[in-house]
This record gives structure tokens, C-alpha cells and sequence, in this order.
């Protein structure tokens, strides 16, 4: 039994490693932005729909929070071309549109090329929080990239997925 856990840790930690190396893309859903979304996210939005209610779904982090709903600036970001080795960052702003303090619990990027900073202290109704995600693509080869990241609150329809873009010159 312990070296069948063993070999399935090592395997998630390898997996993890190499998750990054040469890859060219990834593909999303965008059920976690909205309640009614199908489609995903444009770039050309303004303004996401609000997202409301429990965070209580399978594999999310639980939060013990009152629930409140959130709308985001944008939900995706194109960086456009960047060269090989380049290291960039975008800042997506969140607005609490509900009635309870808006608690982020956590930031899980899809890949280890992806790392997250965000308001941890919480965020009152009105208010506005920000998540920024920095991407460092040396790891890929020349062409187009689509990476995300699960943001866990207290919001019924947890995580949010942001998405960003980016096309990799050499």
C-alpha cells in the first residue's frame, strides 16, 4: 500500500514537471465564469457577468464564508507576441457586487509556468480586489499558448477561470 502511494505521488510530481515543456495548447472551459456562459471568454468583454453563491463543489477548497457574487474586468487576456524567455504579467480586477465580503482562498494556476498574486484580505461590497497572474515562457516552443487559473471564493459557481493567451516568437 505505501509504495502504491509512493509511485502515485512521484507520478503527479513528474506529471507536474513537465506539464510546462512544449506545450503549444491548452484548452479551457468556461463553465466557472458565469452561471449561463457557454461560450467562452472574449477578449473584447468589458465587463463579466456576476458570478454568485457557494463555494461547496467538488475538489474546491470549502470556505466557511457567507457567499456574495463578483464581476470580473475581463475573464481573458491576449499578451499578443512575446519572444522566447519573455516574463509578463496581467491584472485582473474583481469587483464584490454582493452583499458579503468577498474572500479569494485561492489562486490555482494550471501549470507551473503560471504564478498567481491576490488581494488576500477581504474584499467589501462595492469594493475592488485584484488577482495578477505572471507567465514565464521559457519553457515553450515558438507559436500560441492558452493557459488559466482557478480562483477559489466564496461565490457559488467556484473557481472562476481566467484565461490568457500569448504567441511565442523565437
Amino acid at each position: 500500500m505505501k509504495k502504491t502511494l509512493s509511485i502515485i505521488a512521484l507520478s503527479v510530481i513528474g506529471f507536474g514537471l513537465v506539464s510546462c515543456k512544449k506545450e503549444t495548447t491548452e484548452t479551457t472551459n468556461s463553465s466557472g465564469i458565469s452561471a449561463d456562459s457557454t461560450a467562452a471568454p472574449t477578449q473584447d468583454s468589458l465587463t463579466a457577468p456576476a458570478v454568485s453563491g457557494d463555494s461547496a463543489t467538488a475538489g474546491a477548497p470549502v470556505s466557511n464564508q457567507p457567499t456574495t457574487s463578483v464581476a470580473l474586468s475581463e475573464s481573458n487576456f491576449d499578451f499578443g507576441k512575446i519572444k522566447k524567455g519573455d516574463k509578463v504579467n496581467h491584472v485582473y480586477e474583481i469587483t464584490n457586487t454582493g452583499k458579503n465580503p468577498l474572500v479569494i482562498s485561492e489562486v490555482k494556476p494550471g501549470c507551473g509556468c503560471t504564478a498567481p498574486e491576490f488581494t488576500k484580505d477581504p474584499i467589501l461590497p462595492g469594493k475592488k480586489g485584484q488577482i495578477t497572474l505572471s507567465f514565464d515562457s521559457s519553457s515553450f516552443d515558438a507559436g500560441m499558448v492558452n493557459k488559466y487559473a482557478d480562483v477559489f471564493a466564496n461565490v457559488e459557481k467556484a473557481p472562476i477561470k481566467l484565461t490568457f493567451t500569448a504567441n511565442i516568437q523565437n
